[in-house]
């Protein structure tokens, strides 16, 4: 060994520069994850200057906050029977709405589909009905529609649908495009037509895919729904704007106890059907019913007979809903000369520097918050996940407090700074400051209670310290997560900082509401275009970034 090392110091360079530490290879991730940092950096520093935002200011709104909150304590509940007709209305709005999105969703799912033959211009104009109806915010579609039927349910049902249909529409559209294509093929050898194929063919092997998007987004609804109101769309938001408008702020106080408690009720539902569906799918094959085990047995048995009686209930649950909406076509007919006049006012779009202005203010508002946010809400999850955890019983305090500020809506946080702060972004600011810091650190303790224990817990049996076997054996795992999260906290900010300023807290919000109430639709136009691109172009971005980084 010796001789051959000396072999090769003698034929070694005598110039060749002197071993170093060895350094991994500056990657595409590294880059990216370096770019996506400085940019969140710069752009919160813009935000700050954009709003005005300084320590004294900070210290100077939080205060006014608080005082307001010391005025609407206690707070004063109205009475029952009238809270439990919003919180149905609530429901029922949800419902319709989620619906409809459901059944419009099919056709343009497959309309939309690569893998489905078809004309490309078709393909193409379902593309970017679903980027559109994506891309607009429920509260937008609210404004529109409560112009056109008036005030009401009907209005908020009519805009969840449409906004629903971008998500529903897209996911069903991933599913369709990743099924196996060789089933549909053979059905389609066989002489049988599209219609057929797609009905009997590849609708049932999406099915389970379809049914998670509409649970999942009535979940979504049922929190929209419940602050449609603010622009009279019905459900229990009205009776917010009414208290806030009449400055009686324990009546708004005791409303949003009641909305708080309706969504966490929705969410525990929602923990407790996912954690049983998750026993039922670490339970092993031995756990399958027996319609799943024979699959050749096409007669009715028991789970068969629960899926056919829930799909039922589910229509008529349905169908009753949107009777309640009262949907009669003379009212809809009624609809249409209000209806004409908005869509022949928006052409041609009038693009102004005010329109520009009001959205890159509401661009400024929402990635600034989620940087604050994703930052807050990391320093909340290391506070909560299992895995790092300090202490258990703080853990659990944090987790509780964290699920209690992610179920208070957006706006009615924007409602509440706007009445202490006054009208302008700062209040916009803080109120998605804090709904990005607990939707963040929801996201962050999910990510990190799932990374792999192996190398956190190889570098603790060493001897390393708490802060070490962190930086050594989880952070390196967790940046990825992070950075994907983080993007996707700040592109549901630009969403909720659109419509924010419906209510004055900044943005280009009251710009769109201002424009509709002028019947200046060619206003709105140019409003909904460069939302739409700005939206789209975020979400591209993203797309991009955790393609290298994921």
């Amino acid at each position: 060994m010796v001789i051959g090392t000396e072999r090769r110091a003698a034929h070694a360079p005598e110039n060749a520069p002197a071993a170093g530490p060895l350094r991994p290879p500056l990657g595409a991730r590294t880059v990216v994850a370096a770019g996506l940092l400085t940019a969140a950096v710069t752009v919160t520093c813009v935000t700050f200057w954009w709003i005005g935002l300084s320590p004294s200011t900070l210290a100077a709104g939080l205060g006014d906050a608080r005082r307001l909150l010391e005025r609407m304590l206690p707070p004063e509940f109205p009475a029952a029977g009238d809270i439990a007709a919003l919180i149905v209305e609530t429901l029922l709005i949800a419902v319709a709405g989620t619906g409809l999105a459901a059944a419009a969703s099919v056709p343009l799912a497959f309309a939309a589909a690569r893998t489905r033959p078809g004309r490309s211009w078709t393909r193409s104009a379902a593309r970017l009905v679903i980027v559109l109806t994506r891309a607009v915010p429920t509260l937008v579609f609210a404004i529109l529609f409560v112009r056109a039927f008036g005030l009401g349910p009907l209005a908020g049902a009519l805009a969840v649908a449409v906004h629903s249909v971008g998500m529903i529409a897209k996911l069903l559209t991933d599913a369709i495009e990743e099924a196996d294509p060789l089933p549909a093929e053979a059905v389609r050898a066989c002489g049988a037509r599209e219609t057929q194929v797609a009905l009997s063919n590849v609708l049932p092997r999406v099915l389970p895919a379809f049914v998670a998007a509409v649970l999942y987004r009535l979940d979504i609804n049922i929190r929209a729904s419940s602050v449609l109101g603010v622009v009279g769309a019905g459900g229990i938001g009205v009776a917010l704007q009414t208290a806030l408008g009449s400055l009686n702020y324990r009546r708004a106080a005791g409303i949003i106890c009641v909305i708080i408690v309706l969504i966490l009720l929705l969410e525990l539902l929602s923990v407790v059907i996912g954690r049983r569906s998750g026993q039922d799918r670490s339970a092993g094959p031995a756990a399958l019913p027996a319609s799943a085990r024979a699959r050749h047995d096409v007669g009715w048995d028991r789970h068969r007979a629960l899926r056919f009686a829930g799909a039922g209930t589910a229509v008529v649950i349905f169908l009753a809903a949107l009777w309640s909406l009262d949907p009669r076509p003379d009212r809809l007919a009624d609809a249409w000369p209000n209806t004409r006049e908005m869509l022949t006012g928006m052409w041609p779009p009038a693009f102004s520097a005010e329109v520009f202005t009001g959205v890159l203010e509401s661009l400024l508002i929402a990635l600034g918050a989620a940087s604050v946010g994703a930052l807050g809400g990391l320093a909340l999850a290391l506070l909560t996940a299992g895995n790092v955890a300090p202490w258990r019983p703080l853990a659990a305090i944090v987790r509780v407090l964290v699920v209690v500020v992610r179920g208070i809506p957006d706006l009615v946080y924007a409602l509440l700074f706007v009445a202490a702060l006054g009208l302008g972004p700062f209040a916009g600011f803080l109120a998605l400051w804090i709904s990005c810091t607990a939707l963040a650190a929801k996201f962050f303790t999910d990510a990190l209670e799932r990374l792999d224990p192996v190398p956190h817990e190889a570098l603790t049996s060493v001897g390393a310290t708490r802060p070490q076997a962190f930086a050594g054996g989880i952070w390196p795992q967790f940046v990825p997560s992070f950075i994907g999260n983080g993007l996707f906290v700040a592109d549901l900010a630009l969403r909720e900082s659109i419509v924010l300023g419906v209510v004055g807290a900044g943005g280009v919000g009251y710009l769109m509401q201002e424009s509709i109430a002028t019947l200046r639709y060619d206003v709105t136009c140019a409003i909904v275009i460069v939302i739409t691109v700005v939206v789209y172009g975020i979400e591209t971005l993203a797309r991009l970034a955790r393609r290298h980084l994921l």
